[in-house]
């Protein structure tokens, strides 16, 4: 389904390096970069909320429209600098794009369903590649695994597109494979004897305690 691209206001940038970058960041600002083939790289500044905003509720493939000088240019968030204490946006930056231009981007892949009893289903590729109009890229896909049994595998090629993308992964590449709980020999053989030892430990304390007992009551008539 198309989208409607946020618009965020932005200002253009005209000071650059670490340090006015800092005063950005300070100031509850990102620093960000526009990148597009055939014109200038549009450096900007977002407010950090509100970018954080979009990028937290439309995924890293998010479609903006961002607002510079009364122009809005259409745009792909491309590349994320996260701090890795707070984790926060440090720098941003966005691919320029034009309505109905299709784009190269990585969808994340979703299991829905369930397998059959005593499968253990494994998810070998969290994302696959596709081409797609830049307006209809979907938030994820979702691979159904409803019934499959100890065996089946899926495949990028087994996924169903949304209209009009291009699946660009391999299509051998393994997304979901379908197999039994291994079973640790060498470790069950230890928990067994371990469970087996303090059995053994747990009937030599009863003997003991039994022992002392009837020590105690001996040693006890004798005084008497």
């Amino acid at each position: 389904m198309a989208i409607t691209p946020t618009v965020i206001q932005a200002e253009r940038r005209e000071e650059f390096g670490k340090g006015s970058a800092r005063r950005l960041r300070r100031d509850g600002k990102i620093p960000g970069v526009l990148y597009e083939k055939g014109i200038d790289n549009v450096h900007f500044a977002v407010d950090r909320i509100e970018m954080t905003a979009i990028v937290r509720n439309e995924g890293t493939n998010a479609i903006v429209e961002l607002e510079v000088d009364g122009e809005k240019l259409l745009s792909m968030v491309k590349y994320i600098d996260q701090n890795v204490l707070t984790l926060e946006i440090d720098h941003i930056d966005l691919l320029g794009i034009k309505r109905g231009e299709k784009v190269v981007v990585e969808v994340p892949v979703v299991t829905e369903g369930e397998a059959a009893p005593d499968a253990v289903v494994l998810q070998e590729a969290d994302v696959v590649e596709i081409e797609i109009d830049a307006l209809n890229i979907p938030d994820e896909i979702a691979v159904s695994i409803e019934g499959k049994e100890i065996g089946d595998s899926i495949y990028a090629s087994d996924i169903k597109l949304p209209e009009g993308a291009e699946l660009i992964s391999d299509p051998e590449t393994l997304l979901v494979n379908v197999t039994y709980q291994e079973v640790d020999e060498e470790l069950e053989a230890a928990a067994a004897e371990a469970e087996e030892g303090g059995a053994e430990a747990g009937a030599d304390a009863d003997e003991e305690n039994v022992e002392i007992a009837d020590g105690g009551e001996g040693d006890e008539g004798a005084n008497e």
